[in-house]
């Protein structure tokens, strides 16, 4: 089912926009409606696709009407919840403007920032793929948003935290490379994040979009190797820092760090078994899982503790007053 809002009375007049921004949503919470109105402030942004994957009732459109002016809203409901990348591609493939921006739904696009990052981006030679700079509401640039290629062996280095031993050591490099010094313009990153990116419609139609058996996370870091390995450059502009809020869809966590658990070790079959011993790619499965599993149990725990704490908290009032009760009928 497709439902379209119209575009403020201005917008066709003023604006010659190149841009469809593809917003795929969860249960994302009131931030969606401040997200939309990001984007429909952008002059570039011809339309917005909202892919609802499962909202309440009414919550979609209720985000979408809060804001009237701007680029009118394409939602595509009714597929269920088929997963972050195949509902990327579904909006890809309704798309129509030369450029597809990919937002996330708990993100804040800053005033110009579309524009920005297209003009940024047109002075590189196709095919380019180009991220913007992540961050927390105070400024702080988030982990994510600029990262190294995903290896087995840097995995083994994270999960096993040996980088601890020798911390600048080529060998121990990090995954994540936001506590490194930020670049002052728009650089060549190997990994991006898909939480913000825009590309060329018929680049991202000539390696097949994301790759949809990967349900939820990992299918950014797929593709960018996938983009980079068909003669693509990846880059990360820190020019434009668009506001993360993070963790704002109502999902079980447990079930996001499983299906990226699981995700990881996909992509590592996927591109890596030709040039890892198959063993060491055990060893990285089983240390993934057990991270995982370390991270139930802490939750798990954090849950009775809290629970436990309840209870006793609501004992101790319980005890309370029964002992005033108790010293009101001794004192008649």
């Amino acid at each position: 089912m497709a439902e379209n809002s119209q575009p403020g009375k201005d917008f066709l007049k003023t604006r010659r926009p190149a841009i469809t921004a593809i917003v795929i949503s969860y249960f994302t919470g009131p931030v969606l409606a401040r997200s939309i109105a990001s984007l429909r402030e952008q002059a570039e942004i011809g339309e917005i696709i909202l892919i609802d994957n499962g909202n309440f009732a009414g919550a979609v459109t209720a985000a979408v009407e809060e804001s009237s002016d701007g680029a009118p809203v394409q939602i595509i409901s009714g597929q269920g919840n088929i997963g972050f990348a195949a509902a990327c591609n579904l909006g890809a493939t309704a798309a129509r403007y030369d450029y597809l921006l990919f937002f996330n739904p708990d993100a804040v696009m800053p005033a110009g920032g579309a524009e920005r990052m297209l003009k940024d981006a047109e002075r590189l030679a196709r095919p380019w793929l180009m991220g913007a700079k992540l961050v927390d509401p105070d400024g702080t640039e988030q982990q994510g948003s600029r990262r190294e290629t995903l290896t087995p062996w840097r995995a083994f280095v994270e999960a096993s935290r040996i980088y601890k031993l020798a911390p600048r050591h080529p060998y121990f490099r990090r995954f994540n490379l936001h506590a490194q010094q930020c670049p002052q313009d728009v650089a060549l990153t190997p990994t991006i994040s898909g939480a913000c990116f825009l590309l060329h419609r018929e680049d991202y139609a000539a390696i097949d979009g994301m790759d949809d058996r990967y349900f939820l996370h990992v299918e950014d870091v797929d593709f960018c190797l996938r983009f980079a390995n068909a003669g693509g450059a990846v880059y990360f502009n820190p020019n434009v820092s668009v506001i993360h809020f993070k963790s704002s869809s109502r999902a079980n966590p447990v079930k996001i760090e499983a299906r990226k658990t699981a995700g990881v070790i996909r992509y590592f079959n996927t591109h890596f078994a030709d040039a890892y011993p198959r063993p060491f790619l055990w060893l990285v499965a089983g240390l993934l899982w057990l991270s995982f599993g370390l991270l139930f149990v802490r939750r798990a725990i954090g849950k009775f503790l809290r629970l436990v704490g309840i209870c006793a908290r609501t004992g101790m009032r319980g005890i309370a007053r029964a002992r005033a009760i108790s010293a009101r009928r001794s004192s008649r």
